[in-house]
């Protein structure tokens, strides 16, 4: 049998794959949540007795050695990327070292090692092979080596990692494995570790699988056969890795801690909110925008839960100090979601959290709530013709140069924090980015770190260009 779990926050595909004649299992690219594979397995009579991944993942904390630890699964890990490329905890968890042609069972079911290296270096594809019934491979867990119409991006190592040099070499090693890979069967079942909205690659689908044959037909990367035109080609045009991926990679090679589970953490009175912020604790507000700008405790950030929550929470919040949030559970939130989500990207700090009483309940002890100004394009455009207003556009710099409103300063929304000190103190800060969401966030920091008179406008860009404003480009 073969299941498929997805997180569509992460756009991360994980796979649970059984042989029934022995009640073997193995799990592949596990999330950190590991409870879905263990229900799983126990449904359909299985134990899961073999875990493996990849490569080593940079955007989610992989649930490799946690699983494997609680299930006594056998762990099998890549040493296929030379040195520097070596999982750390490998040898206290008595993992099986993989490599170029290895192969290992999962009861009747046959999976053959490939290293085809490009987005990493030690990356794996699995061939699986179901021996009762045949002697060749039906199907491949490709992780992020071949997507639905796309292909796994060369440059996070360079431009996430800050490993300098790598993106070309990288680029050249992934069309190579292209091209070894492409001579195997068109029936080849194509199993990818991510869908679309992932950052890991550029032009993703959202089908769940794919064939060979179909990836050789429309798949962009397979219809390039110059290795220098496929080189340019894949480095263009790629969407700016979140912040957080660095961190993902030293946590996933270094080994993920072990949790022993997710735990609720405690849902804490008001009045020791006061406590927290004062000593300068970092609570994290998890309302909507429209919300928190009318209405906000003082010293709080703005996180909204939607699709792009892991993506700032972990571009935004240290992964050293300990987390609360304000949770409005009335709107369907709960806080057993988000310490998933969070603990899915390493943040698993998470010391307590505030009910929906929460910003009420201050309102009424402290006799205020800490507003900001919501401006419309009218009054934007008006503020702009007066000396002494800084207008702070948060979105990426590529955006920032292909269009952005006369005399914008630009600081991506995830460098906010640590550049702070660049925002003028003396004069109002009016705070946009395209369409209002990223400039949210980035308002909220900015209060939070003492700066006085923030504004927000939500129109952004978008509203802005299509008012038929003036605008200006950079190179």
């Amino acid at each position: 049998m073969l299941r498929r779990f997805y997180d569509p926050k992460l756009a991360q595909a994980s796979y649970l794959l059984g042989c029934t004649r022995t009640g073997e299992a193995l799990v592949v690219d596990p999330s950190r949540d590991i409870d879905p594979y263990l229900q799983a397995a126990d449904a359909e009579g299985l134990k899961v007795a073999h875990v493996t991944e990849t490569h080593i993942h940079a955007d989610f904390v992989s649930g490799a050695r946690e699983l494997a630890h609680r299930a006594g699964a056998r762990l099998y890990l890549s040493e296929a990327g030379g040195d520097g490329w070596r999982y750390g905890y490998a040898a206290e968890s008595g993992a099986i070292g993989l490599h170029d042609a290895s192969r290992f069972e999962v009861g009747r079911v046959e999976l053959q090692v490939l290293h085809v290296p490009g987005h990493t270096p030690e990356h794996l594809t699995l061939l699986v092979t179901d021996t009762a019934t045949a002697s060749e491979p039906m199907g491949a867990f490709t992780g992020d080596f071949i997507f639905v119409g796309d292909v796994g991006r060369p440059d996070l190592l360079e431009r996430a990692a800050r490993v300098r040099g790598t993106m070309q070499e990288s680029a050249r090693q992934l069309f190579r494995s292209l091209q070894q890979f492409r001579t195997r069967p068109d029936y080849l079942q194509i199993w990818p570790g991510h869908g679309a909205g992932s950052a890991c690659g550029k032009s993703l689908g959202a089908v769940p699988q794919t064939t060979l044959g179909y990836e050789k037909r429309f798949n962009w990367a397979f219809g390039i056969t110059d290795e220098s035109e496929f080189v340019r080609a894949v480095l263009a045009g790629q969407p700016e890795p979140p912040r957080y991926f660095a961190e993902m990679k030293r946590i996933n090679q270094s080994g993920p801690r072990l949790l022993g589970g997710l735990r609720r953490p405690a849902r804490l009175p008001v009045p020791t909110l006061a406590r927290i912020l004062d000593e300068g604790g970092i609570v994290v507000d998890t309302r909507q925008a429209p919300e928190f700008v009318l209405g906000a405790v003082p010293g709080t950030i703005s996180i909204p839960v939607n699709r792009s929550f892991t993506t700032w929470a972990g571009s935004l919040l240290p992964y050293d100090r300990d987390l609360y949030l304000i949770i409005d559970d009335r709107s369907g939130q709960t806080v057993d979601e988000l310490v998933r989500d969070l603990a899915g990207i390493g943040l698993d700090r998470l010391a307590g959290y505030f009910g929906t009483e929460t910003v009420e309940v201050w309102r009424t002890s402290k006799g205020h709530l800490q507003t900001i100004p919501t401006l419309t394009l009218a009054q934007v455009s008006t503020q702009l013709r007066t000396d002494g207003v800084t207008v702070l556009d948060v979105r990426q710099e590529g955006e920032w140069k292909s269009g952005h409103l006369p005399g914008s300063l630009n600081v991506p929304v995830g460098s906010l924090e640590e550049r702070v000190q660049e925002i003028p103190r003396d004069c109002p800060v009016i705070v946009h980015c395209q369409t209002g969401a990223r400039a949210a966030i980035g308002a909220s920091l900015l209060r939070a770190r003492g700066i006085a008179d923030v504004r927000y406008f939500p129109g952004g860009l978008a509203e802005w260009r299509a008012a038929g404003m003036p605008e200006k480009t950079s190179p």
